[in-house]
């Protein structure tokens, strides 16, 4: 496999509520970079959706990506199994379908990634994740923070 070779990081093993293994790697294709992630926000699609896997106090003590939608970690698998008119109550926006595009964010990269992998296992396949996290974002949207 290609793409598990050039992988930066271990090849991850699933299982599947069927009882199979699926081997993928957690890089190349569900990594999004932040060109990536920009032109995707732009874009104003219903079917972009950007969400911040952090904890609320610390998204007031850092700042987030302008668009996106919070959802702890904690609170990722149930949200994403919740019926649409739950999930619009809690977060106040529509619930995503297993085909939009998901894009998971935390503070570095780490959270994103299990929120991530949470997502592949609902189903949702075109779900991915933004490694650089608000770290790298804020490093090119404000760069004069970092003086």
């Amino acid at each position: 496999n290609a793409e598990a070779s050039v992988c930066p990081w271990r090849t991850e093993e699933l299982r599947s509520s069927e009882g199979g293994h699926h081997l993928f790697c957690t890089a190349a294709s569900q990594n999004i970079t932040y060109k990536e992630l920009k032109k995707l926000l732009h874009s104003k699609s219903k079917s972009n959706f950007l969400i911040d896997v952090r904890e609320p106090w610390e998204i007031l003590q850092c700042g987030q990506i302008p668009g996106s939608l919070n959802i702890p970690l904690g609170e990722i698998d149930q949200a994403l199994q919740m019926n649409s008119e739950d999930f619009k109550e809690k977060y106040n926006q529509d619930m995503p379908s297993k085909s939009d595009n998901l894009v998971f964010c935390c503070l570095g990269g780490v959270r994103s990634k299990k929120a991530l992998s949470t997502a592949l296992l609902l189903g949702y396949e075109s779900a991915r994740h933004y490694p650089g996290g608000w770290k790298e974002w804020e490093s090119y949207e404000y760069p004069e923070k970092k003086k």
